[in-house]
C-alpha cells in the first residue's frame, strides 16, 4: 500500500511538470496570398522627393508620383517652383468635360523663379521600351504596351517609346512650339485617358491619391474649359515637395513592383477574365496606379 501510495505521490508530482514541457500547439500560420495578390516585398517606397503635394482651399489633398527618371529637366522645374512656393495662391482654372483639370497661373503673366529653365528641351519620349511586364496585344495608339518595374505606363511604336497620358497621368501644358511648357503649367486628364497626347506633351508624373477631388470639379461651358471668371476657380493653397515639408508632417507612399509572378498573375487575370465576362483583353490605361500609403 505505502508504495502504491508512493508511486502515486510521483506520478502527481511529475505532472505539472509534464504539463510544462508538453509540446506547444504551433499559432496558426497567415494563410498565402492569393497568386495574384501583392507579396510584402513587392511593396517599395517612393523616395519623398518625387511626391508632389497639392493643398486646396478646401483643405483637400492631391499627391502627384513624379516620374523623374522620365522628364529630369521638367521635374527639376517642378522642385524649383515647389521651392518657391510659385504655385501658392494660384488656381485650378480649367475643367474640360472628358478631358483635362488644368493649374496654375491663369493670367500666365507670373513672373517664374529666376533659376528657372523657362524652355526645357521637350521630353516627349523617354530612352527606351523597357517593361517589366508587356500587354499581349497593340492598341490603337502603339504597337506594343506595357508597365515598367516601378509601375508607370509605357508604350512603343517599335521605334520610340514613351509615358502613355491615361487617367490621373500628369503633363506638362505648353504653345505650340515644343519646348514652350516650362511646368509650372500642369494638367491632367479627368475623362477618358488622353493618348493622342502621346509624344506630343510631356508626361512629369500621376495622381496617386485625391484625384477624386479633380475630376469631381465643375465643368466650364466656356471655350476649351477654361473658366470665364476667377469666381468659379478652385484655389490652391500651397504646394510642396514631400521632401520639404517636417519629417512628422510628410506622407510616405509605396508602389507595387511588377518585375514579378504575381503582378504577372495579377495582369492575365484582368487579359483574361473568368466567364461569363468575355475576354478581350485589357487597355495599359485599364491597369491600376497600385500605389499605397506605407503602413
Amino acid at each position: 500500500m505505502a508504495k502504491t501510495l508512493l508511486v502515486l505521490a510521483a506520478t502527481l508530482a511529475a505532472a505539472p511538470l509534464a504539463a510544462q514541457t508538453a509540446p506547444q500547439t504551433a499559432a496558426p500560420s497567415r494563410p498565402a496570398p492569393a497568386a495574384a495578390e501583392p507579396a510584402p516585398e513587392d511593396w517599395r517606397d517612393i523616395p519623398d522627393d518625387e511626391i508632389l503635394l497639392i493643398q486646396l482651399q478646401s483643405g483637400r489633398q492631391i499627391a502627384i508620383r513624379l516620374a523623374a527618371r522620365f522628364a529630369p529637366a521638367h521635374v527639376n522645374n517642378i522642385r524649383t517652383l515647389a521651392a518657391a512656393r510659385w504655385w501658392d495662391g494660384e488656381s485650378v482654372y480649367r475643367v474640360q468635360e472628358n478631358w483635362v483639370a488644368q493649374w496654375g497661373d491663369p493670367t500666365e503673366k507670373k513672373p517664374l523663379p529666376p533659376e528657372l529653365i523657362t524652355r526645357p528641351p521637350a521630353e516627349f519620349e523617354i530612352a527606351a521600351f523597357t517593361p517589366a511586364q508587356r500587354l499581349s496585344k497593340p492598341d490603337s495608339y502603339a504597337s506594343a504596351t506595357g508597365v515598367t518595374a516601378d509601375g508607370w505606363p509605357v508604350a512603343s511604336d517599335g521605334k520610340a517609346a514613351w509615358l502613355t497620358h491615361c487617367y490621373g497621368m500628369v503633363g506638362v501644358a505648353r504653345d505650340a512650339l515644343p519646348d514652350t511648357g516650362s511646368g509650372s503649367e500642369l494638367f491632367t486628364p479627368i475623362g477618358q485617358s488622353a493618348r493622342r497626347l502621346d509624344r506630343n506633351y510631356t508626361v512629369v508624373g500621376r495622381v496617386i491619391e485625391g484625384m477624386q477631388w479633380l475630376s469631381a470639379l465643375p465643368r466650364s461651358d466656356a471655350p476649351m474649359g477654361v473658366y470665364a471668371s476667377a469666381g468659379e476657380r478652385t484655389g490652391i493653397q500651397w504646394v510642396r515637395l514631400a521632401g520639404q515639408m517636417p519629417p512628422d508632417e510628410r506622407p510616405h507612399f509605396q508602389y507595387r513592383a511588377t518585375d514579378n509572378a504575381r503582378y504577372a498573375a495579377m495582369l492575365a487575370l484582368r487579359e483574361n477574365p473568368a466567364p461569363p465576362t468575355i475576354a478581350t483583353g485589357v487597355n495599359v490605361c485599364d491597369l491600376p496606379a497600385a500605389v499605397r500609403r506605407r503602413p
